[in-house]
């Protein structure tokens, strides 16, 4: 029912003023977002810069600079729309800035009203304004400032990149782009860009002249003039356009006429203030007309020094001058020299030709040791400068030089004198005393901020006064920084791994130098070093004892040291390939490597012998999935078969019915009895896993099927299609029983929860939707995420649900009241996959930072970060003791990890593909890996041996699943089928066929008795696994449907959508139970609570939700980054467990309003490391800053934190640790 509200007498002031709050809030806010983005845009005011030249000029006339505009080139050029390119060139003092100072005068006052009039004025001497991207900031600063409405091709880019976008090293790239987008923008007036002094642009100046000459044939509706010095290269590059070049030489005449009137109004103001007599003033102007050669800079130098000389002195100095601007220079410095002050004014000018930017009077008193009788005052400094006024003036407390070709004077012709010691024994005179100012300043904590990470950005001004004189290089303190650190130097190549004793006591480095060291941490010493590898040592590890060690290297061997004697005591030779990764196993009398001569080998650590070469197949498997009770593993092949593998006999079995495509997805009834497979041939089908016969090819999806999961009771399973659709499927006849549709894209996770009662879908609409499977009717949509929701996954108790979105967020959502109860961050990447254990006291998020984070549940706490593998991480997959955790990467490995320690136990080598997914068996003696190669293999976690490789399917396998009770193995591909194995024998039991596009979900019902299945086509599918059949086409989202879930009882099915919605679905007869709307963006992930009272949502608009499924609305709303997997803690329904971490949530009941800041958000726990690696962090909060060389790596992190202490591995080759605080750092702030 629609609400309504009525401005009658009694209400009418409330709900003015509360609508009236609303969006007063809404437009501050936004005005905030936009006046942050043009504060951090802007370098510098070209309108002030203009100002600031022509008052260091003696202001604007308008006689030296009205005659370019009657210049015949300068009008055919104003008047030829396809000329749209104006280069004015000249030497040296020729007055070119003050001819673009007049034309932006006069185009303001003309067509300033019509026409966008926007200016650059470089300067050499100043790094603010001596770069191509510094000019592009000052050309987009403007342009938004003269049209707002062209700041949202600027804000959306600063949104995401904040600061850094106009500062990093792809600033000129992106800035670029977002210009070529605003000149792009209809919206654009007809704009002038003029940019002053091309040859004062000291960086990335091609860059600019390329976007100079290539903007204006695109774009007629830009005109540019620039100016510059007659330099070739500039030139060169303009005589390949159609540039229109006005030469001040060639224009000589009109020239001279300008100098002339300029030399005229400095004559007259002169004899105004001196009361020259008109002889002296006709003598003066007559010499200047005579000498000035056409320099304007000549004549300004020359009546400067007269205003400083006495009126009856001023023939006798003017005689003094001699002509050209060289000459001129060269008079002035030898003046300087022969006067009393000579040896100050050269400091001053050694000084001043060295630093890259202006500075202030106080910074000069710090940086030149000025003599005792000289007071440190103003008035005594720029006594001194006007000594050297020829060369510098003095503009609002900033001294800079008069003109460029000044400072080429100092640094070309006078650099003997005034850099009589080189300009790198300058540099070294200026660093040290500006240490000798800080020295005297500075103190720990000058503003008693008590928070070390603390952003200057957030400091009120004004700077005590205390500071200014050395902030010239405050930069260079790190006192703080090194206070606390020990670093470990010796190593003379990049460090791989590093690795502590069980007992804490020492620490081993790994390094590219071929070279083992081993450290005591506490002295910081290097104990001593392995040498014998011929080649680089990828890793290392210590026995459970701690008496030996193991080091795997490029060399293909692997070595082991006896730590007493610090000798080799073992070489394992065998290996045709270099070795990856080794790990011991608890008793130390094997020893396991992995190779990537794809073989995995075990060694008797007495004797150097090897026991036992698992060798990889030809043909390799990209999905599989252990059976509840290990004794099957089924996988699916990149040929699109299905095979099983029997624990017992070690065979293999394979199906002879296949996809006609790439099978994306297997799942197993949870009692082992069926199998289904996914594929983007648009069919599911159920596999009989005793004859590995397909039962069942079930159809109806009209797009790629990608995931299928079974409901627990295995009555229903339901598929995700590309055709945004999700089927609930009735396994025991193949019959489609529902189809759920209602997002609006590509449904990306789907999951039932606990009971079956309901199915959650996760989509690229940044929507969560919780349907009744038995119905088909959407419950509720979660809205909340602004990106993409990667996974959703529903708590035991169906309460709560997690959501992982492309936001780099995690959230937790009250699948009761719908509302968000948590969110973690801590990945610099979007997190895109996320496991629980299974007592829930851990939970594991992977990331595109190729980094894997344990997090504890009940404080948020970052507990580990594995870092190993050499691209993205794919998958991860706990235990089901939780002992340990493994990995599936794109650099085709699986690693299984000690969560502990954070130490790699062993690295699984074979596959020729990037490894999809990967699936422990219930008793953790086996690991199932699925790869791009087609193939799946199943791994003894203990050995790390390959005790079998299952082959059937003829494009990738995308995913895999046990049934509950371990009988069957489904693998989904994306030859568009799902199969279903007995790992018993390796039979395809069943093909799941129905969905029209590929299915990118499924999953089993928790009974095994039914799948549900997402799709591209926009339905989801709820299917019979043991006949094969769809039981119901649940239809109704507008979009690919990406997630699909069921409730834990199996009687509500939720699909999350790309239609930014999530639907609830009553499986028993199809209807949508309720649609949850609120995301901004797809919905990627979703998760039904443990009891089925709350659906959890991850969606790419960067939030997750927590929906009640049962009035749709939306509890709560997290800010989590990025979307990836997302479940609720199976004990205590306040904890949500994300990528980004474990928050704490009391649920509200349902609110009809959700708060737009998310500044409230729960922040992490303990120590860690910020998204760029450049602070170590306490709670969240930026601790302890690391300089750049001090820094691990972004792209492959070579760190670890254990308790308290960090260690890294530097690209120097260096190691470092860190011994932290037990305490809490921050206690008292």
């Amino acid at each position: 029912m629609a609400s309504t509200t009525s401005f009658g007498d009694s209400n009418f002031g409330l709900q003015a003023a509360v609508i009236n709050g609303n969006v007063t809030a809404q437009f501050l806010q936004s005005e905030s977002l936009n006046q942050a983005c043009l504060r951090d845009l802007r370098t510098t005011n070209p309108h002030h810069d203009k100002d600031r030249i022509q008052n260091t000029n003696g202001g604007l006339l308008k006689e030296s600079y009205c005659w370019i505009l009657h210049n015949e080139e300068f009008q055919e050029w104003q008047n030829d729309q396809s000329n749209c390119l104006l280069w004015i060139r000249g030497d040296p003092g020729k007055g070119k800035t003050m001819l673009l100072c007049g034309i932006i005068e006069e185009f303001t006052r003309t067509i300033g009203h019509t026409s966008n009039i926007v200016f650059f004025f470089c300067q050499a001497t100043d790094e603010r304004i001596n770069n191509a991207t510094a000019v592009l900031r000052g050309l987009i600063y403007s342009l938004v400032l003269k049209q707002p409405s062209l700041l949202s091709h600027l804000q959306s880019h600063y949104d995401q990149a904040g600061k850094s976008l106009f500062e990093d090293i792809n600033a000129w790239s992106a800035l670029s782009k977002i210009f070529m987008e605003i000149v792009r923008d209809p919206i654009l007036r007809s704009t002038y860009l003029i940019i002053d002094a091309l040859d004062e642009c000291t960086t990335d100046l091609s860059y600019l002249l390329e976007l100079i000459t290539q903007a204006p044939s695109a774009y007629p509706q830009l005109k540019w003039i620039v100016s510059s010095r007659n330099w070739p290269d500039i030139e060169e590059r303009f005589d390949t356009t159609q540039a229109a070049p006005i030469s001040l030489e060639l224009n000589e005449a009109s020239v001279s006429e300008a100098v002339s009137k300029f030399i005229q109004h400095k004559v007259n103001k002169l004899a105004k203030v001196k009361k020259y007599n008109d002889e002296t003033r006709h003598t003066i102007y007559h010499y200047l007309s005579s000498n000035s050669q056409g320099t304007f800079l000549w004549v300004a130098l020359v009546c400067q020094e007269l205003d400083r000389t006495s009126r009856r002195h001023a023939l006798e100095r003017l005689m003094t001058f001699p002509p050209g601007l060289n000459a001129l220079y060269g008079r002035m410095m030898d003046q300087v020299r022969n006067s009393e002050d000579a040896k100050i004014c050269k400091r001053i000018l050694a000084v001043m030709s060295t630093v890259y930017r202006p500075i202030t009077f106080h910074e000069l008193a710090s940086l030149v040791e000025l003599p005792d009788n000289l007071p440190d005052d103003f008035a005594s400094v720029s006594d001194i400068i006007a000594i050297c006024g020829s060369f510098l003036t003095v503009r609002e407390d900033t001294i800079i030089f008069v003109h460029q070709s000044a400072k080429d004077f100092l640094l070309r012709e006078a650099r003997d004198w005034c850099l009589s010691g080189g300009i790198e024994a300058e540099h070294f005179r200026i660093f040290s005393r500006s240490l000798q100012a800080m020295f005297k300043i500075l103190r720990r904590d000058i503003f008693q901020l008590k928070f070390p990470g603390f952003s200057i950005e957030n400091i009120m001004p004004p700077l005590p006064e205390s500071i200014s004189s050395g902030r010239i290089l405050m930069s260079l303190l790190e006192k703080d920084w090194s206070s606390c650190l020990q670093i470990l130097e010796g190593h003379r190549g990049t460090i791989f791994s590093v690795a502590w004793s069980q007992d804490e006591r020492r620490l081993a480095s790994a390094s590219y130098d071929n070279t083992v060291k081993i450290w005591d941490p506490t002295l910081g010493q290097c104990v001593s070093t392995l040498e014998g590898h011929s080649d680089s040592v990828n890793s290392i590890a210590w026995s459970q004892d701690g008496s030996r060690l193991a080091s795997a290297s490029n060399d293909n061997t692997v070595r082991i040291w006896d730590l007493d004697t610090f000798q080799c005591v073992s070489i394992l030779e065998g290996h045709s390939n270099s070795v990856n990764s080794i790990a011991w196993l608890r008793n130390g009398s094997r020893l396991v490597s992995a190779s990537s001569d794809k073989t995995v080998r075990i060694w008797d650590t007495a004797t150097g012998h090897c026991a036992t070469t698992f060798k990889a197949p030809t043909e390799s498997h990209s999905s599989i999935q252990w059976s509840q009770d290990i004794s099957r593993l089924g996988s699916a092949s990149n040929d699109n078969a299905i095979s099983i593998w029997d624990s017992v006999t070690g065979k293999w079995a394979s199906a002879l019915d296949k996809h006609s495509d790439l099978i994306t997805s297997l799942a197993w009834s949870q009692d082992g009895s069926r199998l289904a497979s996914a594929s983007i041939d648009n069919t599911i089908k159920i596999w009989d896993p005793k004859t590995c016969q397909c039962d069942f090819t079930l159809e109806g999806h009209s797009d790629w099927v990608l995931w299928i999961t079974w409901s627990e009771d295995g009555t229903r399973f339901a598929s995700v299609s590309c055709d945004n659709t999700v089927r609930i499927w009735n396994p025991a006849n193949g019959q489609c029983l529902l189809i759920l549709e209602g997002h609006r894209e590509l449904v990306i996770s789907i999951a039932w929860s606990q009971d079956g009662s309901r199915l959650a879908t996760g989509s690229n609409d940044h929507t969560i939707k919780i349907w009744d499977p038995t119905t088909g009717r959407c419950l509720s949509t979660l809205e909340g995420h602004i990106s993409d929701i990667c996974s959703i996954a529903w708590s035991q108790d169906g309460t709560r649900l997690v959501s992982v979105s492309s936001d780099k967020t995690v959230r937790i959502w009250d699948a009761t009241t719908n509302q968000r109860a948590s969110t973690l961050e801590r990945h610099s990447a979007p997190v895109h996959f996320v496991s629980w254990l299974q007592d829930g006291s851990q939970v594991a998020s992977v990331s595109f930072d190729r980094t894997i984070r344990i997090w504890d549940p009940t404080n948020s706490q970052c507990v580990s970060t594995l870092v190993g593998h050499s691209d993205r991480i794919c998958s991860i997959a706990w235990s089901q003791d939780g002992s340990r955790l493994a990995s599936a990467s794109n650099d085709k490995t699986a690693r299984i990890w000690d969560p502990t320690t954070g130490q790699c136990v062993s690295t699984l080598i074979g596959h020729r593909g990037m490894v999809r997914s990967i699936a422990w068996s219930q008793d953790g003696s086996r690991i199932a890996s699925a790869s791009n190669d087609k193939t799946a293999r199943i791994w003894d976690p203990a050995t790390g041996q390959c005790l079998s490789t299952l082959e059937g399917h003829s494009h990738l396998i995308d995913s895999i699943a046990w049934s509950q009770d371990g009988s069957r193995l489904a693998s989904g591909s994306n030859d568009n089928t799902i199969k279903i194995w007995d790992p018993t024998n390796s039979q395809c039991v069943s093909t799941l066929m129905g969905h029209r596009d590929m299915v990118r979900s499924i999953a089993w019902s928790q009974d095994g008795s039914r799948i549900a299945s997402a799709s591209n086509d926009k339905t989801a599918r709820i299917w019979d696994p043991a006949t094969g059949q769809c039981l119901s086409t649940l239809e109704g989202h507008s979009h690919l449907i990406d997630s699909i879930a069921w409730s834990q009882d199996g009687s509500r099915l939720a699909s999350g959508s790309n239609d930014n919605t999530i639907k609830i679905w009553d499986p028993t007869n199809s209807q949508c139970v309720s649609t949850l709307m609120g995301h901004r963006d797809m919905v990627r992930s979703i998760a039904w609570s443990q009891d089925g009272s709350r659906l959890a949502s991850a969606s790419n608009d960067k939030t997750a939700r927590i929906w009640d499924p049962t009035t749709g609305q939306c509890a709560s709303v997290a800010y989590i980054g990025s979307a990836g997997l997302i479940e609720f803690d199976k004990v205590n329904l306040n904890l949500i467990h994300t990528t980004s971490g474990t928050f704490n949530i009391e649920f509200s009941c349902p609110t009809m309003s959700i708060p737009h800041s998310f500044a409230s958000s729960p922040r992490p726990y303990g120590y860690g490391l910020n998204d760029d690696h450049s602070w170590i962090t306490y709670d969240g909060v930026n601790l302890l800053w690391l300089p750049v060389e001090y820094r691990p790596s972004r792209f492959s992190p070579s760190f670890a934190l254990y308790a308290t202490t960090f260690v890294i591995g530097c690209s120097s080759g260096r190691v470092i640790f860190l011994a932290l605080p037990e305490t809490s750092p921050l206690s008292g702030v």
